[in-house]
Protein backbone atom coordinates (compact mmCIF):
# COMPACT_ATOMS: atom_id res chain seq x y z
CA UNK A 1 0.00 0.00 0.00
CA UNK A 2 1.59 3.13 -0.96
CA UNK A 3 1.62 6.65 1.62
CA UNK A 4 -0.21 8.11 -0.93
CA UNK A 5 -3.42 5.74 -0.48
CA UNK A 6 -2.82 5.82 3.08
CA UNK A 7 -3.21 9.43 3.52
CA UNK A 8 -5.81 9.41 1.24
CA UNK A 9 -7.93 6.58 3.03
CA UNK A 10 -7.38 9.10 6.56
CA UNK A 11 -8.75 12.10 4.64
CA UNK A 12 -12.17 9.87 4.23
CA UNK A 13 -12.33 7.94 7.84
CA UNK A 14 -11.73 11.66 9.21
CA UNK A 15 -14.73 13.58 7.07
CA UNK A 16 -16.67 10.69 6.69
CA UNK A 17 -16.67 9.92 10.62
CA UNK A 18 -16.13 6.11 10.56
CA UNK A 19 -14.13 3.46 8.90
CA UNK A 20 -16.69 1.19 7.60
CA UNK A 21 -18.36 4.59 5.90
CA UNK A 22 -14.58 5.67 4.32
CA UNK A 23 -14.34 1.93 3.53
CA UNK A 24 -17.59 1.78 1.57
CA UNK A 25 -16.99 5.27 -0.50
CA UNK A 26 -13.38 4.16 -1.58
CA UNK A 27 -14.25 0.67 -2.47
CA UNK A 28 -12.12 -1.30 -0.17
CA UNK A 29 -12.47 -3.63 2.87
CA UNK A 30 -13.13 -2.00 6.57
CA UNK A 31 -9.48 -4.17 7.36
CA UNK A 32 -8.09 -2.42 5.04
CA UNK A 33 -9.24 0.99 5.59
CA UNK A 34 -7.77 0.03 9.33
CA UNK A 35 -4.58 -1.53 7.99
CA UNK A 36 -3.64 1.89 6.40
CA UNK A 37 -4.82 3.82 8.99
CA UNK A 38 -2.43 2.18 11.63
CA UNK A 39 0.15 1.94 9.00
CA UNK A 40 -0.05 5.98 9.05
CA UNK A 41 0.16 5.94 12.26
CA UNK A 42 3.46 3.49 12.96
CA UNK A 43 4.78 5.92 10.24
CA UNK A 44 3.57 9.23 12.09
CA UNK A 45 4.23 7.60 15.43
CA UNK A 46 1.31 9.17 16.89
CA UNK A 47 -2.40 8.15 16.99
CA UNK A 48 -4.85 9.79 14.72
CA UNK A 49 -7.92 8.75 15.82
CA UNK A 50 -9.36 7.93 19.51
CA UNK A 51 -11.31 4.39 18.66
CA UNK A 52 -13.88 3.21 20.92
CA UNK A 53 -16.24 0.06 20.10
CA UNK A 54 -18.97 3.34 19.30
CA UNK A 55 -17.20 6.61 18.21
CA UNK A 56 -14.24 7.43 16.48
CA UNK A 57 -12.97 10.66 16.91
CA UNK A 58 -9.63 12.85 15.69
CA UNK A 59 -6.95 13.07 18.28
CA UNK A 60 -5.25 16.80 18.10
CA UNK A 61 -2.63 15.23 16.12
CA UNK A 62 -5.42 14.04 13.71
CA UNK A 63 -6.65 17.38 13.63
CA UNK A 64 -3.79 19.23 12.67
CA UNK A 65 -2.70 16.41 9.92
CA UNK A 66 -5.93 16.40 8.65
CA UNK A 67 -5.07 19.91 7.45
CA UNK A 68 -1.97 18.98 5.89
CA UNK A 69 -3.00 16.00 4.26
CA UNK A 70 -5.59 17.67 2.29
CA UNK A 71 -3.04 20.06 1.05
CA UNK A 72 -0.68 17.09 -0.14
CA UNK A 73 -3.95 15.49 -2.08
CA UNK A 74 -4.79 18.83 -3.73
CA UNK A 75 -1.23 19.35 -4.60
CA UNK A 76 -0.99 15.62 -6.24
CA UNK A 77 -4.17 15.83 -7.72
CA UNK A 78 -3.67 19.11 -9.60
CA UNK A 79 -0.10 18.35 -10.66
CA UNK A 80 -2.11 14.72 -12.40
CA UNK A 81 -4.52 17.07 -14.00
CA UNK A 82 -1.74 19.25 -15.21
CA UNK A 83 -0.26 16.13 -16.85
CA UNK A 84 -3.45 14.04 -18.39
CA UNK A 85 -4.14 17.54 -19.67
CA UNK A 86 -0.83 17.78 -21.84
CA UNK A 87 -2.38 13.62 -23.25
CA UNK A 88 -5.53 12.33 -25.13
CA UNK A 89 -6.03 10.17 -22.95
CA UNK A 90 -7.91 11.20 -19.48
CA UNK A 91 -8.63 8.38 -16.75
CA UNK A 92 -9.54 7.96 -13.82
CA UNK A 93 -12.87 7.77 -11.40
CA UNK A 94 -15.66 10.86 -11.58
CA UNK A 95 -18.08 11.02 -8.53
CA UNK A 96 -20.89 12.61 -9.70
CA UNK A 97 -24.43 13.40 -8.11
CA UNK A 98 -27.61 14.35 -9.15
CA UNK A 99 -31.34 14.12 -7.55
CA UNK A 100 -33.27 10.97 -8.47
CA UNK A 101 -35.89 12.44 -11.43
CA UNK A 102 -33.28 13.91 -12.81
CA UNK A 103 -30.52 11.64 -12.68
CA UNK A 104 -32.61 8.70 -14.14
CA UNK A 105 -34.49 10.26 -16.82
CA UNK A 106 -31.64 12.93 -18.04
CA UNK A 107 -28.10 11.44 -16.93
CA UNK A 108 -28.25 7.98 -16.36
CA UNK A 109 -29.27 7.24 -19.83
CA UNK A 110 -26.33 9.25 -21.07
CA UNK A 111 -23.26 8.50 -19.34
CA UNK A 112 -22.81 5.21 -21.14
CA UNK A 113 -22.40 7.22 -24.53
CA UNK A 114 -19.61 9.01 -22.56
CA UNK A 115 -18.14 6.23 -21.20
CA UNK A 116 -18.05 4.54 -24.74
CA UNK A 117 -16.25 7.74 -25.73
CA UNK A 118 -13.32 7.68 -22.85
CA UNK A 119 -12.80 4.22 -22.20
CA UNK A 120 -9.96 4.78 -19.12
CA UNK A 121 -12.59 6.95 -17.31
CA UNK A 122 -15.28 5.47 -14.84
CA UNK A 123 -18.54 7.22 -13.47
CA UNK A 124 -19.96 6.72 -9.81
CA UNK A 125 -23.18 8.17 -10.03
CA UNK A 126 -24.96 8.93 -6.65
CA UNK A 127 -28.70 9.54 -7.35
CA UNK A 128 -30.57 11.43 -3.99
CA UNK A 129 -32.92 14.37 -3.55
CA UNK A 130 -31.17 15.50 -0.22
CA UNK A 131 -29.03 18.68 -0.37
CA UNK A 132 -25.76 17.09 -1.13
CA UNK A 133 -21.53 18.45 0.35
CA UNK A 134 -19.50 17.90 -2.24
CA UNK A 135 -16.18 18.00 0.01
CA UNK A 136 -17.26 16.02 2.65
CA UNK A 137 -19.04 13.90 0.51
CA UNK A 138 -16.07 13.23 -2.00
CA UNK A 139 -17.73 14.54 -5.27
CA UNK A 140 -15.87 15.66 -8.04
CA UNK A 141 -19.71 17.28 -9.63
CA UNK A 142 -23.27 17.58 -8.39
CA UNK A 143 -26.44 18.60 -10.60
CA UNK A 144 -28.93 19.90 -9.34
CA UNK A 145 -32.69 21.61 -9.61
CA UNK A 146 -33.16 24.63 -7.36
CA UNK A 147 -30.59 27.16 -5.61
CA UNK A 148 -27.36 25.64 -3.88
CA UNK A 149 -27.11 26.75 -0.39
CA UNK A 150 -23.24 27.28 -0.32
CA UNK A 151 -22.33 30.06 -2.44
CA UNK A 152 -18.64 29.06 -1.95
CA UNK A 153 -18.87 26.27 -5.24
CA UNK A 154 -18.64 27.41 -8.64
CA UNK A 155 -22.24 26.98 -10.67
CA UNK A 156 -22.72 26.32 -14.22
CA UNK A 157 -26.07 26.63 -15.55
CA UNK A 158 -28.22 24.71 -17.98
CA UNK A 159 -31.27 26.03 -18.56
CA UNK A 160 -34.43 27.54 -16.78
CA UNK A 161 -36.12 24.49 -15.62
CA UNK A 162 -40.12 24.81 -16.34
CA UNK A 163 -42.45 23.24 -13.62
CA UNK A 164 -45.89 22.21 -13.17
CA UNK A 165 -48.64 21.76 -10.62
CA UNK A 166 -50.78 18.60 -11.55
CA UNK A 167 -52.74 15.97 -10.26
CA UNK A 168 -54.75 12.72 -11.53
CA UNK A 169 -57.87 12.99 -13.54
CA UNK A 170 -59.57 10.78 -10.22
CA UNK A 171 -58.46 13.23 -7.72
CA UNK A 172 -59.83 16.64 -9.76
CA UNK A 173 -63.17 15.02 -10.03
CA UNK A 174 -63.02 13.89 -6.51
CA UNK A 175 -61.81 17.19 -4.70
CA UNK A 176 -62.38 19.62 -7.77
CA UNK A 177 -60.07 21.89 -9.98
CA UNK A 178 -58.05 24.36 -7.84
CA UNK A 179 -57.89 27.25 -10.06
CA UNK A 180 -55.33 29.50 -7.95
CA UNK A 181 -52.41 29.01 -5.22
CA UNK A 182 -55.30 30.83 -2.75
CA UNK A 183 -57.61 27.92 -3.87
CA UNK A 184 -54.61 25.28 -2.90
CA UNK A 185 -54.40 26.52 0.45
CA UNK A 186 -58.04 27.67 1.60
CA UNK A 187 -59.60 24.56 -0.50
CA UNK A 188 -57.98 21.91 1.95
CA UNK A 189 -55.96 19.85 -1.07
CA UNK A 190 -53.69 17.05 -0.57
CA UNK A 191 -50.24 18.69 -1.76
CA UNK A 192 -47.31 15.42 -1.91
CA UNK A 193 -44.12 17.34 -0.38
CA UNK A 194 -40.52 16.65 -0.73
CA UNK A 195 -39.31 15.97 2.53
CA UNK A 196 -35.77 15.31 3.51
CA UNK A 197 -33.27 16.16 6.40
CA UNK A 198 -33.11 20.17 7.34
CA UNK A 199 -35.93 20.71 4.78
CA UNK A 200 -37.51 24.44 5.13
CA UNK A 201 -41.43 23.94 5.75
CA UNK A 202 -43.39 23.54 2.35
CA UNK A 203 -43.68 26.55 0.48
CA UNK A 204 -44.69 26.54 -2.85
CA UNK A 205 -42.93 29.48 -5.22
CA UNK A 206 -46.02 31.04 -7.46
CA UNK A 207 -46.64 33.53 -10.30
CA UNK A 208 -48.98 35.67 -9.48
CA UNK A 209 -50.50 39.34 -10.81
CA UNK A 210 -48.34 41.22 -8.59
CA UNK A 211 -45.04 38.67 -9.02
CA UNK A 212 -44.05 35.20 -7.21
CA UNK A 213 -45.60 34.59 -3.96
CA UNK A 214 -45.20 32.17 -1.74
CA UNK A 215 -47.92 30.01 -0.67
CA UNK A 216 -47.70 27.14 2.39
CA UNK A 217 -49.00 24.05 1.40
CA UNK A 218 -49.89 20.99 4.13
CA UNK A 219 -50.47 17.68 3.24
CA UNK A 220 -50.57 14.48 4.64
CA UNK A 221 -48.59 12.89 1.73
CA UNK A 222 -44.59 13.28 2.45
CA UNK A 223 -41.67 11.76 1.36
CA UNK A 224 -37.67 12.03 0.35
CA UNK A 225 -38.01 10.29 -3.39
CA UNK A 226 -39.62 12.82 -5.50
CA UNK A 227 -40.58 9.30 -7.89
CA UNK A 228 -42.63 8.34 -5.15
CA UNK A 229 -44.66 11.47 -5.62
CA UNK A 230 -45.23 10.96 -8.53
CA UNK A 231 -46.37 7.73 -8.24
CA UNK A 232 -49.00 9.19 -5.11
CA UNK A 233 -50.25 11.49 -8.04
CA UNK A 234 -50.86 8.90 -10.10
CA UNK A 235 -53.09 7.45 -7.82
CA UNK A 236 -55.12 10.21 -7.44
CA UNK A 237 -53.81 10.69 -3.83
CA UNK A 238 -52.84 14.46 -3.92
CA UNK A 239 -51.43 17.23 -5.84
CA UNK A 240 -47.58 17.45 -7.36
CA UNK A 241 -45.33 20.13 -8.12
CA UNK A 242 -42.42 18.76 -10.35
CA UNK A 243 -40.39 19.66 -13.20
CA UNK A 244 -42.25 19.11 -16.57
CA UNK A 245 -39.10 16.88 -17.98
CA UNK A 246 -40.28 14.50 -15.14
CA UNK A 247 -44.17 14.20 -15.97
CA UNK A 248 -43.77 15.34 -19.84
CA UNK A 249 -45.23 11.63 -20.62
CA UNK A 250 -47.94 11.62 -18.03
CA UNK A 251 -49.26 14.97 -19.36
CA UNK A 252 -49.00 13.99 -22.60
CA UNK A 253 -51.41 10.87 -22.07
CA UNK A 254 -53.51 12.60 -19.82
CA UNK A 255 -53.16 10.26 -16.50
CA UNK A 256 -52.17 13.68 -14.99
CA UNK A 257 -53.18 17.05 -15.72
CA UNK A 258 -52.37 20.30 -14.93
CA UNK A 259 -54.24 22.46 -11.62
CA UNK A 260 -53.86 25.95 -10.56
CA UNK A 261 -52.74 27.04 -13.90
CA UNK A 262 -53.36 31.02 -13.18
CA UNK A 263 -50.59 30.35 -10.71
CA UNK A 264 -47.79 28.01 -11.98
CA UNK A 265 -44.78 27.56 -10.49
CA UNK A 266 -42.03 30.17 -10.78
CA UNK A 267 -39.22 28.30 -13.32
CA UNK A 268 -35.87 27.25 -10.96
CA UNK A 269 -32.57 26.66 -12.71
CA UNK A 270 -30.74 23.72 -13.65
CA UNK A 271 -27.47 23.67 -12.87
CA UNK A 272 -24.04 21.53 -12.11
CA UNK A 273 -21.72 22.51 -9.15
CA UNK A 274 -18.32 22.13 -8.59
CA UNK A 275 -15.37 23.59 -6.78
CA UNK A 276 -12.67 25.33 -8.41
CA UNK A 277 -9.92 22.62 -7.62
CA UNK A 278 -12.72 20.13 -9.70
CA UNK A 279 -12.80 21.63 -12.43
CA UNK A 280 -9.32 21.61 -13.36
CA UNK A 281 -9.40 18.32 -13.48
CA UNK A 282 -9.86 17.09 -17.06
CA UNK A 283 -12.53 14.70 -16.98
CA UNK A 284 -14.83 16.51 -14.99
CA UNK A 285 -14.48 19.54 -17.34
CA UNK A 286 -14.95 16.86 -19.88
CA UNK A 287 -17.83 15.20 -18.35
CA UNK A 288 -19.73 18.80 -17.78
CA UNK A 289 -19.90 19.86 -20.98
CA UNK A 290 -20.60 16.53 -22.57
CA UNK A 291 -23.87 16.35 -20.07
CA UNK A 292 -24.52 19.89 -20.53
CA UNK A 293 -25.32 20.53 -24.04
CA UNK A 294 -27.23 17.05 -24.06
CA UNK A 295 -29.21 18.13 -20.99
CA UNK A 296 -30.36 21.61 -22.45
CA UNK A 297 -31.54 19.88 -25.12
CA UNK A 298 -33.46 17.30 -23.67
CA UNK A 299 -35.09 19.52 -21.58
CA UNK A 300 -36.33 21.80 -24.53
CA UNK A 301 -37.60 18.00 -26.02
CA UNK A 302 -39.37 17.49 -23.27
CA UNK A 303 -40.96 20.49 -22.15
CA UNK A 304 -42.19 20.89 -25.84
CA UNK A 305 -44.03 17.49 -25.85
CA UNK A 306 -45.72 17.95 -22.43
CA UNK A 307 -47.36 21.53 -23.35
Amino acid sequence: MSYLDNIRTFVRVYELGSMSAAGRDMRISPAVTSARISQLEDHLGVRLFQRTTRNLSPTEQGETFYSGACAVLEAVDEAEARVVDLTDNPRGSLYVSAPLGMGRRLIAPRVPEFLDSYPDISVRLRLTDRTVDLTSEGLDLAFFIGQPEDSTLRIRKIADCRRVLCAAPSYVVARGMPETGHDLVRGGHECLNLRFPGAAEFQWRLETADGPQRFAVAGRHECDDGDVLTDWALAGRGIVMKPVFEVAAHLERGTLVPVAEANPPVPVQMACLYTHRRHQDPKTRLFMEFMIDRLANALRVAENSGN
